[in-house]
């Protein structure tokens, strides 16, 4: 086998954020690799949550759809052999993941989305949208792998 088929795979998650529009799910990249068994491979993905920020994580994993949680699984593309895992990785390493984007407001009792740590929105203002495993996954490493050429298009494995 020369490459490695790649998927976006959508988990439903155990607790919905109630400051973010419903459903969502957990997003996160699998590479289809055959190394711990049938359908087996690498699940690439940011863990953390929006009050700690969020950092990369990789993990040999099970086929996804074995997964209770299981949605989705949307084929995008190839990753060659030469690829998987180091070149893979250090793409995704690279990028920021979702940092802090809501603490603990003593004046309202609530956790609460806010500028910078203890400057929080007054009622009424503006809030940009918050940034957390699907905007990664669909926004930054999906066109980072494509970008650096490591990820590739192709027709379904």
């Amino acid at each position: 086998m020369s490459s490695y088929p790649v998927y976006r795979v959508e988990n439903a998650m155990t607790m919905q954020d109630p400051d973010m529009p419903s459903p969502r799910y957990h997003n996160t990249i699998f590479i289809e690799t055959w190394e711990d068994g049938y359908k087996s491979g690498r699940t690439c993905h940011v863990i953390g949550d929006l009050v700690t920020g969020m950092s990369y994580d990789t993990r040999i994993d099970q086929d996804p759809e074995l997964d209770k949680a299981f949605v989705a699984k949307h084929f995008l593309g190839t990753i060659n052999v030469s690829d998987y895992p180091d070149r893979l990785n250090e793409i995704l390493r690279e990028l920021p993941g979702p940092g802090k984007q809501k603490s603990f407001n003593p004046k309202t009792m609530r956790t609460e989305q806010h500028k910078s740590p203890g400057v929080f929105y007054e009622p009424g203002e503006t809030r940009p949208a918050m940034v957390k495993c699907t905007e990664w996954t669909v926004n930054q490493a999906i066109p980072a792998l494509f970008e650096a050429g490591v990820l590739h298009k192709s027709d379904e494995p």
